[in-house]
């Protein structure tokens, strides 16, 4: 999988920090944030919004670099993205060294079409993220998941994830990922049907 280390966002520092001024920065097109961890000292930043919410998925789990000026090229994850009345009020970015592991939620890719659901099953899927941990240039985009085997009862679980080496998953591997089901409307109406070829039955036998 591709990876994020050579994108770069450009940040720059900011000098204030009143309502009005984060106002007027949202306003112009930008959005405040703050660059912190790796033992250094917290930097508050200001970013093009349009630049950074085309990281807002692969920068939580792909690094890249986050140019400020009299600070370098930084290497970091988004840590933490805020909102306000629905819209993107402030970014955490988090510092990261490339030779130290970090712990992320990364989203989980179900692909295929599950056999199941062509034979009236509806796949239902329970966990769209999982935490992992390993080293920052090997953390995967997503975690893929192939449900096309999937007939109706069936279910994945996180023990049926393949991670590459040197990652970990933090999460039980009983954990239900998917399964195909049938849909209730049709197990109530099978019961009905049961339940009247039943009372059928018992009056038949009744008449005999």
């Amino acid at each position: 999988m591709s990876k994020g280390n050579n994108v770069q966002l450009k940040a720059d520092v900011r000098n204030e920090f009143t309502r009005a001024s984060r106002r007027v920065l949202r306003e112009n097109g930008g959005i405040p944030g703050v660059v912190y961890g790796a033992g250094e000292e917290s930097i508050p930043v200001a970013v093009d919004f349009k630049d950074t919410s085309k990281l807002f998925h692969t920068g939580r789990s792909e690094v890249f670099q986050l140019d400020i000026p009299g600070s370098g090229k930084i290497p970091v994850l988004i840590k933490d993205i805020q909102k306000r009345r629905g819209n993107v009020s402030h970014v955490d970015f988090l510092r990261i060294s490339m030779n130290k592991p970090v712990r992320v939620s990364i989203g989980v890719d179900f692909q295929g079409t599950a056999v199941g659901t062509k034979t009236g099953g509806i796949l239902q899927t329970q966990l769209n993220a999982i935490d992992v941990e390993g080293l920052p240039g090997d953390l995967p985009s997503t975690l893929e998941v192939d449900v096309s085997a999937l007939e109706i009862g069936d279910k994945l679980t996180v023990a049926d994830i393949k991670v590459p080496k040197g990652i970990t998953l933090h999460a039980s591997e009983e954990e239900v990922l998917a399964s195909v089901i049938v849909p209730r409307a049709v197990e109530a109406a099978e019961t009905e049907d049961a339940g009247t070829e039943e009372a059928n039955a018992e009056e038949t036998t009744e008449e005999s």
